[in-house]
């Protein structure tokens, strides 16, 4: 069963510079892509399913469906957290519209994520909370936001991604260990 209530949002608008090249179009053993198969996974765990990414290359390109393209526009290279401020921004007025509670950010070069992960980790949002696995007591992803935490990700232009929020707001992280190593 997917998620209905929370939507995923693919971090995919980086530049893979330490990578030598583009890793969204690295070619995966089964001949995929790598976003190809993040976003596949997203698709079988959510009903909702969005995927940042920059001007630089044409989603079409990185054989991203234009329904689940968010195309941030940055003045300027921005890191992680910037992509994902710029990308609650324009996410803003759809999700106050809709039914969604949380929304789960999921790297784009994440692409062995289970479902039934996903879907154990969605029972756990809510409006009020973050949501975030433990793996042999690592932290990973994604990371589930409940929309109360959405205008601090929409203010957070740092470089570390969603630390800080996480940080700010450690009491209200539900870290809750999963078997998956994806």
């Amino acid at each position: 069963m997917r998620s209905k209530h929370s939507l995923a949002l693919i971090m995919a608008a980086g530049h893979s510079r330490r990578f030598g090249s583009d890793k969204r179009l690295a070619r995966l053993a089964d001949g995929r892509t790598l976003l190809a198969t993040t976003l596949a996974a997203a698709m079988d765990a959510f009903e909702q399913v969005r995927v940042v990414v920059n001007t630089q290359v044409a989603p079409a390109d990185l054989g991203i469906p234009e329904a689940m393209v968010l195309v941030i526009r940055p003045a300027a290279p921005v890191g992680l957290g910037g992509s994902i401020a710029h990308a609650f921004r324009e996410l803003d007025q759809p999700l106050s519209r809709c039914d969604v509670d949380s929304v789960a950010i999921w790297l784009g070069d994440m692409p062995w994520v289970r479902p039934e992960t996903c879907q154990r980790l969605a029972r756990r949002a809510a409006a009020d909370t973050i949501v975030r696995p433990l793996y042999r007591d690592m932290p990973g992803h994604p990371v589930f936001f409940g929309r109360d935490y959405w205008p601090a990700l929409a203010a957070n232009l740092d470089d570390l991604g969603a630390r800080p929020v996480l940080a700010r707001f450690a009491d209200k992280v539900i870290a809750v260990p999963v078997a998956d190593p994806g």
